[in-house]
């Protein structure tokens, strides 16, 4: 039989199950990666699952987000991580180094490799081969610990790519177009496969672009093919041994199809606020910009930095504009002052900053009241850079450079970007690994724990009726960022929950906390695309902490939803969506038999207030009934 790609995947990997979409599966974990955000979280359920050491091939803790050290949160949780990640034999990538997936992809990636990482944007992966998944840091912790990861097989969509792109058009647009086709629910339960004749027009790293992004389609993964592109990209990085060629068979077969014809592209553009609120740049011209930000995982490359230099070499920056740049990692960073680039970035007026995630994820470069900020990133999602007024764009590298020059927002022209003829990766990139710590040489380190790190709480096994107030009601797409905030205020206190829930749905809610603790805990009650965004898991944990027993909604998120299984929260769905608009705040529902809903997939709940009821759905494996039954993961494994 002719398989895709991500069937051969699968297939190397499967351990239970049947590849039938939809089909609860489990694989082998070849590696892991987590972040410091998240990552604080992952390491405190690892230990209070009794693991002495991992048993991937590699696992790797990146410190690469709460780079902001205006207190001690930070640094005390950076020290936590690194102890308790060397202690249990996982490497470490210390601050300075890089982002999680830049890093991931130049020094660890490997072809064929399956990767789960505390992080959505772990499917930045693929674009060298690998099956990288994004989950909740309780999942990547079992993934350490097991080596296993339970998933639900996914449909495969084959994205077909004919043509070459223009000058002026990058894989950052290519992306873009995906996502106003298929918009960031279009991926749910589907891995994005690229293949066709343009894909051997597209480096690694851009490649890498597509696949980061396509998390925000929701998709559980996206996956380039491993060729001589591939080949030519480990080699440069002295990794040429990983190297292996795959990709789908001629002729096979897929779910869905798209086709996207790389030379018809222009110059896109995410308005705000969602990353499939595409437009074209053209419809924007002209309008002034405060802020321009060129950077993040998904755009952060040494072949990004290059192409942005020759456009700002010799230009200043607009008198009205901020243009920061910060390269993905310091490989990045010392090339691009070895070739030059550096100093012509410098030379523009442009701040550099450090090798870490930043404004993407509103650590620092807020911008001012009602600014309009150009950003090369993943994400605009409303407050993410911590000023709730301003206008977030997520544009290419090539829009973002020309347009911090003309302080409008300016469509790169193919004349624009002659300048960029010629540019290509280095036959051998500049390596230095001595920002990575071997665990092999730090086997007696003592973990190391602030006061900041609290433990998570842990939800009871069901019992009998569920009866408690609806109190948030909220809209479609509500993203993790809404749910838990991310910016540099908050971020600190990623290891402190108590702290944290007192922030939950403020930018959505901001009664919601307090109403939440009034009423002894709640009911929440949702649109579409629910838990849309990030894998965090404290977007479960801080609704558990304020006594969040289920969400109802009309659909979910795929690591959202898992989280909230994981965390002991009933995921609900309505079996009529129009029941939605017959429930208000501070309705009291009651779920008389929880057990029986669990165990059944479909139930009952009533609304007291209107005397009234209406149908839900739970759709679960029989591991995720036995997760909700015992009140959440840890309970799970601890009674076994």
């Amino acid at each position: 039989m002719k398989q895709t790609l991500t069937q051969k995947l699968f297939s190397e990997h499967l351990i239970e199950g049947e590849l039938v979409a939809g089909a609860p599966v489990v694989i082998s974990v070849d590696q892991t990666l987590t972040q410091d955000s998240t990552g604080t979280m992952c390491y405190l359920q690892l230990e209070a699952l009794g693991v002495d050491k991992v048993v991937t091939k590699r696992s790797v803790a990146y410190i690469d987000h709460n780079m902001l050290q205006s207190g001690f949160e930070n640094a005390d949780d950076h020290a936590y991580i690194q102890s308790v990640a060397l202690k249990h034999g996982v490497f470490v990538s210390k601050p300075g180094n890089g982002i999680c997936h830049q890093v991931h992809l130049e020094r660890f990636g490997c072809p064929g490799q399956t990767l789960v990482g505390s992080d959505s944007h772990t499917p930045t992966g693929g674009g060298i081969g690998m099956l990288a998944i994004g989950a909740g840091g309780l999942d990547v912790a079992l993934a350490m610990a097991k080596g296993r990861l339970n998933i639900s097989y996914p449909k495969v969509v084959g994205v077909e790519l004919v043509g070459r792109l223009g000058k002026n058009v990058t894989a950052k647009d290519i992306i873009l177009e995906v996502l106003r086709r298929l918009t960031v629910k279009g991926g749910v339960g589907k891995v994005m496969e690229y293949y066709g004749e343009g894909v051997a027009s597209l480096s690694v790293p851009e490649r890498a672009t597509v696949t980061n992004m396509g998390a925000e389609l929701g998709a559980t993964t996206s996956v380039f093919p491993s060729d001589e592109r591939t080949e030519e990209f480990l080699t440069a990085q002295g990794r040429a041994d990983v190297f292996r060629p795959l990709a789908a068979d001629d002729g096979a077969e897929y779910d869905e199809t798209l086709i996207v014809d790389l030379s018809k592209l222009v110059p896109l553009a995410a308005a705000p606020h969602m990353p499939d609120n595409v437009i074209e740049v053209k419809t924007v011209a002209g309008m002034k910009i405060d802020q321009v930000c060129i950077g993040s995982c998904t755009d952060s490359s040494l072949l990004t930095m290059l192409k942005v230099a020759a456009l700002l070499k010799g230009k200043t920056v607009a008198p009205g504009v901020s243009l920061t740049v910060n390269p993905g990692s310091r490989q990045v960073l010392t090339m691009m002052s070895e070739l030059g680039a550096l100093k012509d970035i410098l030379d523009s007026g442009a701040r550099v900053l450090e090798c870490a995630c930043g404004p993407c994820i509103g650590m620092g470069q807020s911008p001012k009241t009602g600014a309009v900020s150009l950003r090369t990133f993943n994400r605009n999602f409303f407050a993410r850079s911590g000023t709730e007024s301003a206008s977030v764009y997520l544009v290419s590298p090539l829009t973002a450079a020309v347009s911090a020059i003309k302080g409008v927002f300016t469509e790169p022209t193919e004349a624009d970007c002659a300048a960029l003829d010629g540019i290509k990766l280095p036959k051998a990139f500049t390596v230095n690994d001595n920002l990575i710590l071997d665990p092999k040489d730090f086997a007696d380190t003592e973990i190391v724990r602030g006061p900041n790190i609290k433990p998570f709480p842990v939800g009871t096994a069901l019992g009998g009726a569920i009866e408690r107030n609806v109190t948030a009601k909220l809209g479609d797409n509500i993203t993790t960022d809404h749910i838990m905030p991310s910016n540099a205020k908050i971020l600190p206190f990623r290891s402190n929950i108590p702290y944290l829930a007192d922030y939950c749905l403020s930018t959505a809610d901001a009664q919601f906390a307090a109403r939440t603790k009034a009423a002894g805990g709640g009911i929440i009650v949702g649109g579409a695309n629910y838990g849309q965004g990030s894998s965090r898991e404290h977007a479960a944990l801080a609704p558990l902490q304020l006594g969040i027993r289920a969400v109802i909604v009309k659909s979910f998120a795929r690591m959202h939803r898992d989280n909230l299984i994981n965390s002991g929260i009933l995921p609900l769905v309505f079996a009529n969506e129009t029941d939605y608009d017959r429930i208000d705040i501070d309705d009291t529902l009651v779920i008389k038999d929880p057990k029986k809903l669990v165990a059944a997939g479909v139930g009952v709940v009533e609304n007291k207030t209107k005397k009234t009821t209406f149908e839900v759905k739970l759709e679960l494996t029989d591991r995720q009934k036995n997760i909700l039954l015992a009140g959440g993961t840890v309970n799970l494994l601890k009674s076994e």
